[in-house]
């Protein structure tokens, strides 16, 4: 039992190293991209799924939130404005999905409210540091991002608080700051170091996300 619990966490690093050198090899490496980054992915699904995500209603709407973030893994491999759009558009979706479920898990809806306004103060400043390098046509969508994001992790707190599940909140957290490093090297300072501490984070928060998939 303890072996196949450990499996996917030793499989999803040798996947986030071997990915972080394609990507530190620069362009010539960039092909292989396609096949490290979709497998760091699968593991994070395949984990749900074998959690037994499809045993109740919070583990499906879970279950959705993981192949929606896969789908934006891919979609970032590109560099092309518009698949980075798409991507934008899958991980969003995704984050809905996981404030969903919460919602079906149940929160705690002070706790849910207190969150709100203390992580509204955390989202200001993040806006007001992207905002002069976000071409306009973007601002939009990075708001309503900024917003989503910030409403999921608030929702978290809420079913934390509820259920005691504190795994949800520290792999929403996970996401929600990896999504920083997506953003700085977007739109702030293209370089090495966003994925080198972005990529770790993001892997192993949905990884830890898919591992609350089962039933409760």
């Amino acid at each position: 039992m303890r072996a196949m619990t450990l499996a996917p966490w030793l499989v999803m690093v040798a996947l986030v190293v071997a990915l972080l050198a394609v990507v530190r090899g620069g362009d010539r490496w960039h092909r292989v991209e396609w096949l490290v980054k979709p497998a760091a992915a699968g593991v994070f699904v395949l984990t749900g799924l074998a959690a037994g995500a499809l045993e109740s209603s919070f583990g499906q709407v879970l279950l959705t939130g993981l192949l929606l973030a896969a789908g934006g893994d891919v979609l970032l491999i590109p560099r092309d404005k518009r698949a980075f759009l798409g991507g934008l558009v899958s991980f969003l979706a995704g984050h809905v999905a996981y404030g969903v479920a919460f919602v079906v898990r149940g929160v705690d809806v002070t706790a849910v409210g207190v969150a709100a306004l203390v992580l509204a103060a955390v989202a200001a400043p993040i806006l007001r540091w992207l905002w002069p390098h976000v071409e306009r046509p973007m601002r939009g969508p990075v708001v309503a991002y900024v917003v989503v994001i910030t409403s999921i992790i608030a929702l978290a707190v809420g079913t934390a608080q509820r259920h005691g599940e504190w795994a949800l909140l520290l792999g929403s957290v996970g996401f929600y700051l990896s999504d920083l490093s997506v953003a700085r090297d977007r739109f702030v300072a293209r370089g090495f170091v966003n994925r080198a501490w972005g990529l770790p984070l993001y892997f192993f928060s949905q990884l830890l996300l898919a591992t609350q998939a089962g039933p409760r």
